[in-house]
């Protein structure tokens, strides 16, 4: 095997060197899945359209591409949702690498799994191709490729996630009602919660804000509103020890 040379003035004959040494390495394609869960009118769902592989006709499938010559991971996982969504505000963060060899159909194929989790009333769908739709988590079965094992396993990160960070206060209204916080965590950990432990779990943090009001025009009884204090927990973040239900 060829030898780098231990120095290179500009670095042109390292480049130069290792062309042929890279044109040997196998060739496995990468590509890039967006599992892009929502929350709306208590429902979680994740964003999904239908696969236009004929071998999967009628199944649904993640947005997602193949990884393009020099383009870097996250960036490439932002331009498969522009592409497909419309969406360019939305926050994505790595979850997990998918390598089951036989997991595509056409061939040795690796993924990379990226997340997000947002209001779907404040983000509008600005392309509809493949019939791209919210659909129901708690409805979802089987899936092109192995798409239902990527979202089951994201689903457990997010899981882990918004307990071990108060990311779900963002997908409430800036005030909110105690009764809509723990709606909310029901949703996504997809459990009943007594509500006097729920409440008692967090007016132990010290982190919510009472606004001294109330909600209106509710059918029910209702309930004080509250605001997340940011601010103090960004001063606090690395005493956060996570909600344990």
């Amino acid at each position: 095997m060829k030898k780098f040379p231990e120095k290179a003035s500009n670095g042109v004959q390292l480049i130069a060197d290792a062309v042929p040494l890279v044109n040997t390495y196998p060739k496995v394609p990468l590509t890039i899945d967006c599992v892009i869960f929502g929350f709306e009118e208590n429902k979680l769902k994740v964003l999904l359209i239908k696969s236009d592989l004929a071998i999967y006709e009628g199944k649904l499938s993640l947005l997602g591409d193949f990884l393009r010559d020099n383009e870097e991971l996250d960036a490439a996982a932002y331009r498969i949702l522009k592409e497909r969504t419309g969406m360019t505000d939305v926050f994505l963060e790595q979850v997990k690498v998918f390598g089951k060899p036989d997991r595509h159909p056409g061939g040795r194929v690796v993924t990379i799994a990226y997340c997000s989790l947002l209001n779907i009333q404040h983000h509008e769908l600005k392309i509809h191709d493949n019939e791209l739709n919210w659909y129901s988590l708690a409805h979802l079965k089987d899936m092109a490729f192995d798409h239902k094992e990527i979202v089951d396993s994201c689903y457990h990160w997010l899981q882990e996630s918004i307990q071990e960070h108060p990311l779900g206060f963002k997908l409430l209204p800036h005030k909110f009602a105690l009764r809509e916080l723990q709606n909310l965590y029901e949703a996504i950990l997809g459990v009943s919660l007594d509500r006097r432990n729920f409440r008692k779990k967090f007016a132990s943090m010290d982190l919510l804000i009472d606004t001294q009001e109330m909600e209106q025009d509710v059918s029910h009884r209702p309930g004080k509103l509250y605001k997340f204090n940011f601010e103090k927990y960004e001063k606090n973040k690395r005493k956060w020890i996570g909600i344990d239900f």
